[in-house]
């Protein structure tokens, strides 16, 4: 299986290219399958987060794959995996905003919230008073527990004003929304040590492998163009970026296994 890690990585290279100069549908769903794994892990780690079903999460990612497949640009020197990330995890997110809430409550919890409600107001006028947690599972025919356990997730599942403080400070209050992430500075940040990774994996390969790579996807020179620059034929320009693809993969594979969650 690791012998054919790089043969794939570079087959994944070669049709993001070809897609980026002659966009095709069979191209595009090459890709997609070559990237259903990067789908399937977020689709993954969101589904513990959420009570949507992974299955739904899982399609909705395809969207956003494709999506970043379209808008991919193979010569801006950057990850495709690092640059898809934002898009089919925002997508999914996107539909969890969609559909009103991640909290999901049972649905006898929400009925039960419903008649609780109506409870608590006919019993407070009955007794003048706030009902107690006792009197309202009597009246609804549950135990206390089970009462406070519907009150506990519907107050969990009330959304919190990014305006709220958090923290109070002689100078300036911070707020919710001053802790949550910058996305768009997070996604550039990670293409720029994206670029600085694929930067060093280029300065390790051979001069006029480098070269050949360089002026194939960076400058978009033909093959052919290429050899005659280098002073080689175009069947070893083939062969150079083939391994220099792999080499540059080899290099970069350890970096990502040690950053991965």
């Amino acid at each position: 299986m690791l012998a054919t890690q790089p043969s794939l990585q570079t087959r994944g290279m070669e049709l993001l290219i070809a897609y980026h100069h002659n966009p095709s549908v069979s191209r595009r769903n090459q890709l997609v399958r070559l990237n259903a794994g990067l789908v399937r892990k977020i689709a993954h780690r969101v589904s513990h987060q959420c009570a949507e079903p992974y299955e739904d999460l899982e399609q909705i990612g395809y969207l956003g794959l494709i999506r970043a497949i379209e808008r991919f640009n193979p010569e801006q020197g950057c990850a495709f995996s690092s640059f898809a990330v934002p898009y089919i995890r925002g997508e999914m997110l996107h539909y969890l905003r969609d559909r009103g809430g991640t909290v999901k409550i049972p649905r006898r919890w929400q009925e039960l919230q419903k008649e609780g409600q109506k409870v608590r107001e006919e019993l407070n006028r009955q007794l003048k008073r706030q009902p107690s947690d006792a009197e309202v599972a009597e009246a609804l025919g549950v135990s206390v527990m089970e009462w406070r356990e519907v009150k506990l997730a519907g107050k969990n599942r009330s959304l919190l004003s990014l305006d709220a403080t958090v923290s109070r400070q002689e100078e300036s209050n911070m707020t919710l929304g001053d802790l949550l992430p910058d996305a768009h500075y997070q996604m550039l940040q990670g293409l720029e040590e994206d670029r600085q990774q694929l930067q060093r994996a280029l300065s390790q390969l051979e001069e006029k492998t480098r070269a050949a790579i360089e002026y194939v996807f960076f400058s978009d020179l033909s093959r052919k163009e290429v050899a005659e620059r280098i002073g080689v034929s175009p069947m070893t320009v083939t062969r150079r970026i083939q391994r220099g693809l792999q080499e540059m993969m080899a290099f970069l594979q350890p970096q990502t296994l040690q950053t991965d969650p």
